[in-house]
């Protein structure tokens, strides 16, 4: 199971196409669902548009419950984006995980990357930094990088990158773990005919488990997100 990822090198930059080419149909399929959901809105919201109403208003709860609403509002696109971005991204390597080609694997989750994974938690970051100096002003965001004591600013800046590390990490744990597990069994159950026997059940059980694993990574992603970002922005922080 030794496969080798298909790379392409521009210059001084080297890209993997099987990444590039997940991220690109996680776009479209969550591009999609948002397209269809909100074609025909209706006053009495069925189908898709019944779904993507479920998915704001709990989407607004998480940020609700980390900050008010005045504040948080403008998150709240951000929050379906990256809920329904992640979900998508973590569940597409299960239907046809370990997609291989002349020894190079082209389909997988692209949250088993963790080039992906770690650009999501900067890309939060540097939100976080960015609406805390805009909303709060730059005097007062600085600020807290010495509070409650001035000799806390080391640990504080040793926070947020800690913060950015462990945000992206979980999640690319999590999922890439789960891939290598399924594609184990996966193997397992074409060795043959007892092979199949003694892994598909295991096998059909671990991607129940992996689908659950899926979504509540992407809620506890834009979870904290939700929280990195009331710590910058809310008063009360």
């Amino acid at each position: 199971m030794n496969h080798e990822a298909p790379l392409l090198t521009i210059g001084f930059l080297t890209f993997n196409l099987s990444t590039v080419l997940m991220l690109v149909i996680t776009a479209i399929i969550v591009f999609l669902i948002a397209f269809f959901a909100t074609r025909n809105l209706k006053l009495k919201p069925t189908g898709m548009q019944n779904f993507m109403e479920w998915v704001m208003d709990f989407v607004k709860g998480i940020i609700q419950s980390n900050m008010d609403w005045k504040t948080g509002g403008r998150f709240h696109i951000l929050g379906i984006t990256l809920i329904m971005f992640i979900a998508v991204a973590n569940l597409l390597g299960l239907p046809f995980s370990g997609i291989v080609i002349n020894h190079e694997l082209w389909w997988k989750s692209p949250t088993a990357d963790p080039t992906v994974t770690l650009t999501l938690a900067a890309m939060v970051m540097v939100l976080a930094t960015y609406y805390g100096i805009k909303m709060r002003g730059a005097k007062h965001y600085f600020g807290t990088f010495f509070q409650p004591m001035s000799f806390m600013f080391p640990l504080k800046i040793v926070e947020e990158f800690a913060n950015t590390l462990t945000l992206g990490l979980r999640l690319y744990g999590n999922i890439y773990a789960g891939e290598i597990l399924l594609g184990l069994i996966a193997g397992i159950a074409g060795s043959g005919f007892l092979g199949f026997l003694g892994g598909f059940i295991p096998g059909m059980a671990w991607i129940g488990f992996s689908i659950f694993i899926g979504f509540i990574q992407a809620f506890i992603f834009t979870m904290l997100t939700m929280v990195y970002l009331s710590h910058k922005v809310s008063e009360d922080h």
